[in-house]
């Protein structure tokens, strides 16, 4: 997958991202009030493959070094005090 076509996927809500295999390069994050902090699993019931907390009331920006983390599809199982997230694949 590497070195094909970059995308992107704007999720407000837990579940899949539904873009089956992938690499994770980017996500951008609206964070709202509270103890903002996303969750990304391999797949649906997969292993935890990315763990953030963020500040309140904000947008963040977080690259993925070297060839991204490659999953089985991308899922979001949990986005707490987060209003939106982008995440850039491949």
């Amino acid at each position: 997958m590497a070195g094909s076509d970059v995308k992107a996927k704007r999720l407000v809500a837990t579940g899949s991202a539904a873009v089956g295999p992938a690499r994770i390069r980017q996500i951008q994050v609206l964070s709202s009030t509270g103890s903002p902090r996303l969750t990304i699993t391999d797949g649906n019931g997969g292993a935890t493959v990315l763990d953030l907390d963020f500040l309140a009331s904000d947008s963040h920006s977080v690259n993925i070094p070297a060839e991204g983390i490659k999953v089985s599809d991308i899922y979001i199982s949990a986005l707490t005090a987060i209003t939106a997230v982008t995440v850039f694949y491949n």
